[in-house]
């Protein structure tokens, strides 16, 4: 096996942050136009503020929601994929300087990852 280099994982994670990004935009749109294909003609209320559906506020709701063909949660999914993408390249950060054999890099990447997921799962933003 040939050694690992910093240019190759650079390279990777580029790559990850060019996907990740045109991923979720094609979702949106797809989203996007799946919403308007089926509440396009809608007459706008503005008398009564009608907030985000509840199917959209959790994981299980966007994927069922996702299976129903709802544009809102197929939207909201490109929105978690953009926002998961900086994290999936900290992860392969962490990966490259683990191969790197980079102790120091190491660590500190692990923590930032600490951070990020103590951060989601306590639910402040920061």
């Amino acid at each position: 096996m040939s050694e690992f280099k910093e240019k190759d994982m650079q390279t990777i994670i580029g790559w990850i942050l060019r996907a990740g990004v045109l991923i979720s935009i094609a979702i949106v749109f797809f989203g996007g136009v799946v919403y308007l294909y089926r509440h396009g003609s809608a007459t706008a209320n503005y008398r009564d503020f009608n907030g985000v559906p509840d199917f959209v506020h959790s994981i299980p709701g966007i994927i069922n929601g996702i299976f129903m063909f709802r544009g809102r949660a197929i939207i909201q999914a490109g929105i978690i994929l953009l926002i998961a993408t900086p994290v999936i390249r900290v992860i392969f950060s962490a990966i490259g300087f683990i191969l790197e054999k980079d102790h120091l890099y190491t660590v500190i990447t692990i923590v930032v990852l600490l951070i990020i997921f103590s951060s989601m799962l306590s639910g402040h933003a920061g």
